[in-house]
């Protein structure tokens, strides 16, 4: 199987390691959020409140609602040591392809 990608960010090791992190979204998804451009919190919600009691629990539900829709939806995340970084000299917005190939088993 072999897929289409975009580079959309590449980041240092969080920890300081010698490797980098470069997260690839699909060429679809590409095409998709242009056509249908979304915010990153999701779709925007009004929520009315007669007091500040109704106020405080709508805002905790509000808040607890985002936290799967805080992280990066439908990207793919590779982890590159630098000497693999540096030799294939990527940068934001290069088309690369990802194959994946089953390894065959003879046997038990």
């Amino acid at each position: 199987m072999k897929k289409e990608f975009v580079v959309k960010s590449i980041d240092s090791a969080p920890d300081g390691a010698p490797y980098v992190v470069v997260s690839l979204s699909s060429i679809k998804d590409l095409k998709e959020s242009t056509q249908n451009p979304q915010s990153p919190f999701g779709t925007p919600k009004v929520m009315g409140f007669s007091n500040m009691n109704d106020m405080m629990k709508d805002l905790n539900k509000m808040m607890s609602g985002m936290g799967g829709g805080m992280g990066m939806q439908g990207v793919t995340q590779l982890k590159l040591e630098m000497h693999e970084y540096k030799e294939m000299s990527l940068s934001v917005g290069d088309k690369v392809f990802l194959e994946m190939t089953k390894a065959e088993s003879l046997g038990v």
